[in-house]
Formats: structure tokens, C-alpha cells, sequence
């Protein structure tokens, strides 16, 4: 315990960077020790509870948040209402759009999630004037890239029980950073909202959840609490390569 007490009081990182899993792992993990100085004298860690909207669609954009926990739930609305949910954020993701005045989509959280908020301003400015950082977040965006773009394809040519193991896998590989057992986890999203992510019918998830379970790849307990005993037994099942 030693070694860690005399980091966290010599350290030039601010005590409350020290252990944060977003600095680790996201964007601040590219600032220098007073970059972490000055963004910590502005940041703000919230809660939020689950089902709570962070930020509306179209809503001005003030500050970005980096997701130290849960997941966030990304959803676009049409002009008639109907609502897509259309990709989902888990920690160390940065959450917002560099240089938008407003938001293109609605984030709420799926769970109940704790973020990091900073001053859009702050971070425009960094952005400028360190290219490590610019460079971090241009490489999560292409990575969203890559992952929407496979995200077409699970939607467009896997069949119900591939798209229902590809979310189940996505969540395990995803859900919780810092645990490296990836085979037990809570769902995030209620069965409505899944269908909804997946192009399903609620009845369609639910048997196909049923059937994973039948088969062995999966164990269902409370309705919300998964476990894969074989993580490559779900991927197969996924028709991942």
C-alpha cells in the first residue's frame, strides 16, 4: 500500500486524475501534468441515474464528458418522433463532438453511469494546441467508424440469433473496462430497447435469448444478469471472424 500512497501525494497529477480509468485509457491520458492541472480545476464527476437524459439531441453543446462508468445509450429522432437508437458509449469513451455547437444526438444513460465534465472550451483550445490529444480523439472517431460501419453489417446480413449473440458479445467485451473477466455482466438495455438497437422484434430477442440459452452458450439469471461460460462459443456464435 506504500508505493501507491507515495504516488498519489507526490505525483504531479492531480489526486483526482490518479486513478481515473478515462485518463488511463481515454483522451487525458495524452495530457501532460499541468494539461491535468488546469482541466481538473474546471472538471466536474456527476452521477447520473439510468434512464436520465445527459444530453438532447440538438441541444447546444456547453461541455464533453469522459464516461468513467455505465454505458450511454446514443439514440436519433425523426421529425415525426419515431426514435433509433443508433450506438452505445461505454468507459473511457469521450462523449461529444469536438467543434459542434449542437448535439446530432440524444445521450442517456442506459445504467446508472458516472462521467467526468469539462468545459467544451477548454478542451477546443487543448485540441489546438496539443497534437496527441487531437490525435486521440481522431482515432476514437475512426474506431466508431470501424465499429458502425460492422454494425451495417450485423444489421443487414446476420441472421436474428447472430445480431442477438453480436450485441451479447459487444456488451462482455465492452461493459466494464477494468474487470478482465469478460464472461459475467448485467444487460444495460431492457428488452424493448435491444430489439429496437438490433432491427428485432421483442419476441424475437427473447426467443433467441432463449435458444442461446438452451444451447448452452449463455446463462440467464433475474432476467438481466448474463453469463458465458465460453466467450469463443459466443463469438462463433456471433459469426464474428
Amino acid at each position: 500500500m506504500e508505493p501507491q500512497r507515495k504516488d498519489i501525494h507526490n505525483s504531479e497529477i492531480p489526486a483526482v486524475c490518479i486513478s481515473c480509468e478515462a485518463r488511463h485509457g481515454g483522451i487525458c491520458g495524452t495530457l501532460s501534468p499541468s494539461q491535468l492541472t488546469e482541466l481538473s480545476r474546471h472538471t466536474k464527476r456527476r452521477k447520473v441515474t439510468g434512464g436520465s437524459e445527459v444530453i438532447g439531441q440538438g441541444e447546444q453543446l456547453n461541455a464533453y464528458s469522459n464516461i468513467l462508468s455505465g454505458v450511454v445509450k446514443l439514440s436519433k429522432m425523426m421529425a415525426d418522433g419515431r426514435q433509433q437508437i443508433v450506438g452505445l458509449q461505454f468507459a473511457p469513451d469521450f462523449m461529444g463532438r469536438p467543434f459542434l455547437r449542437e448535439s446530432q444526438v440524444a445521450a442517456e444513460a442506459a445504467v446508472d453511469i458516472e462521467v467526468c465534465s469539462m468545459p467544451k472550451a477548454i478542451i477546443d483550445r487543448m485540441i489546438a494546441d496539443t497534437p496527441e490529444l487531437e490525435h486521440k480523439i481522431h482515432e476514437q472517431t475512426l474506431k466508431e467508424l470501424d465499429e458502425a460501419r460492422d454494425w451495417m453489417l450485423t444489421l443487414g446480413r446476420k441472421t436474428a440469433q447472430e445480431k442477438v449473440a453480436s450485441f451479447l458479445h459487444m456488451i462482455a467485451m465492452h461493459i466494464d473496462p477494468e474487470n478482465a473477466d469478460k464472461r459475467s455482466f448485467d444487460l444495460p438495455l431492457t428488452r424493448a430497447d435491444i430489439a429496437d438497437f438490433l432491427g428485432l422484434t421483442i419476441e424475437t430477442v427473447s426467443r433467441q435469448m432463449t435458444k442461446l440459452r438452451h444451447e448452452g452458450i449463455i446463462r440467464i439469471e433475474n432476467n438481466r444478469h448474463v453469463t458465458c461460460p465460453d466467450m469463443e462459443r459466443l463469438r462463433r456464435a456471433a459469426g464474428n471472424d
